[in-house]
């Protein structure tokens, strides 16, 4: 069968309830089940969503079989929709801030740990970081996920550009006093690996920090297609592979890297 080449993302931009994961699991429910309904093939939703996102905290860690993701998946199956989520996963000696991707059918079919870890705020002692990509396939489109402070950093989208991911997705917790930069960074991303670049970002006020959301997808010229404002809400946009072929083909810009003279002069 022919895969289709769109592929609907939502981006569910909500406020969790503080460190209480089994009342923000029952909340979201109500929002995969619209999703679904709505002809989204996944619904994607903010960095530790089900807890918020505390940098300095291990409580409520779970391992990928515990309730958060286990939940997530009888979700997934009953409504027939994707769904990446992401936790404090458990790991020896700390925990890893971690993103998981969610089948129609209920399975596992990726997950990634946050490789650069905020030390702004010190959760580079709290957490271990990811050392591996995160890729998995919808439709016709590959995706690769990041997480947040991901964005500032763009050797890692070319590493997703180079293993032919069409779309990077990034649930975050980004505050409101920095949010111009999340703009910024999306809109890069985006158009220097000629791909789509969905944020998918917090909203409210937690005991770490205030959030505006202003989830967004930028695509592979670097156009914002859709944009949230500050409230709760499901944000719907249409991924097509041949947009990011075409740029690609009509404006073969990475053919001009010089990778083994960067790596020369890095030295």
């Amino acid at each position: 069968m022919e895969k289709d080449p769109v592929v609907r993302i939502c981006s569910a931009q909500i406020a969790g309830i503080w460190e209480d994961p089994e009342k923000t699991l029952k909340k979201v429910e109500v929002f995969i089940r619209h999703a679904s309904v709505s002809g989204a093939a996944l619904i994607c939703f903010p960095e530790q969503f089900a807890t918020g996102w505390d940098p300095e905290s291990n409580k409520n860690s779970e391992a990928l079989n515990g309730n958060i993701i286990s939940s997530l998946r009888d979700y997934a199956k009953e409504n027939a929709i994707g769904v990446l989520g992401s936790l404090r996963e458990r790991h020896d000696p700390f925990p890893k801030n971690t993103a998981v991707a969610i089948d129609r059918d209920g399975r596992i079919i990726a997950s990634y740990a946050k490789m650069h870890l905020f030390s702004h705020r010190n959760e580079h002692t709290r957490f271990a970081p990811g050392t591996e990509l995160g890729m998995f396939t919808l439709g016709s489109l590959k995706f690769g996920i990041a997480i947040c402070y991901d964005l500032r950093f763009p050797d890692l989208f070319r590493l997703y550009a180079k293993k032919g991911v069409h779309a990077v997705l990034v649930p975050a917790a980004w505050p409101e006093n920095r949010i111009h930069h999340w703009e910024l960074f999306i809109k890069t991303r985006a158009l220097e690996n000629q791909m789509y670049v969905v944020g998918i970002n917090a909203t409210g006020t937690t005991p770490v920090d205030s959030y505006s959301g202003s989830s967004m997808t930028a695509d592979p010229d670097g156009t914002i297609i859709s944009r949230a404002n500050d409230a709760e809400q499901l944000l719907f946009c249409d991924l097509d592979v041949s947009a990011v072929e075409t740029a690609r083909q009509s404006f073969p810009a990475q053919k001009d890297r010089k990778d083994e003279i960067y790596r020369r002069l890095s030295v």
